[in-house]
């Protein structure tokens, strides 16, 4: 099992379009902690191509939790979950859904497709703030990752 210590930060990936919530949720973590290296995409193809490349070549991260928008262009969101949870080397990669949406079918669906948790967006910098601490909290100081996978 992966644990964190301070030389070995907690790889996020963030899958969103939205260049201001890439901001605040990037300001939000660098306020909370220094354990988190958040790399970020912006739709879902590429987030793909991260996870494809970062179990492939020892110069681009695997990320240790996912943090996915439903609503990315290109490959969306529900696509990119049902591709992690179906590839053997991903199955286990923590994600958390992290959308606009409080539809309850988006919501089922997030769960059918075993996200490990569904996030709504915060209205404000200090309710990002306050979702990256409880992410750091529960994801980093409390709940014990994967294992990367081998390559």
């Amino acid at each position: 099992m992966r644990t964190t210590t301070p030389s070995k930060p907690i790889d996020v990936l963030l899958v969103e379009d939205n260049p201001g919530d890439v901001r605040l949720v990037e300001e939000a973590f660098e306020m909370v902690t220094n354990e988190i290296r958040l790399h970020s995409v912006s739709d879902g193809t590429e987030a793909l191509e991260f996870l494809s490349d970062g179990r492939e070549d020892d110069t681009t991260p695997f990320p240790d939790l996912l943090l996915l928008d439903l609503d990315v262009p290109r490959t969306h969101g529900f696509e990119v979950l049902e591709e992690v949870r179906d590839d053997p080397a991903l199955v286990t990669l923590p994600v958390i859904v992290l959308t606009n949406s409080t539809d309850e079918t988006d919501i089922g669906e997030s769960y059918d497709l075993c996200a490990n948790a569904y996030l709504t967006k915060p209205d404000s910098q200090e309710e990002f703030v306050s979702l990256a601490r409880a992410v750091e909290e529960f994801w980093v100081q409390t709940a014990k990752l994967p294992p990367v996978p081998a390559v």
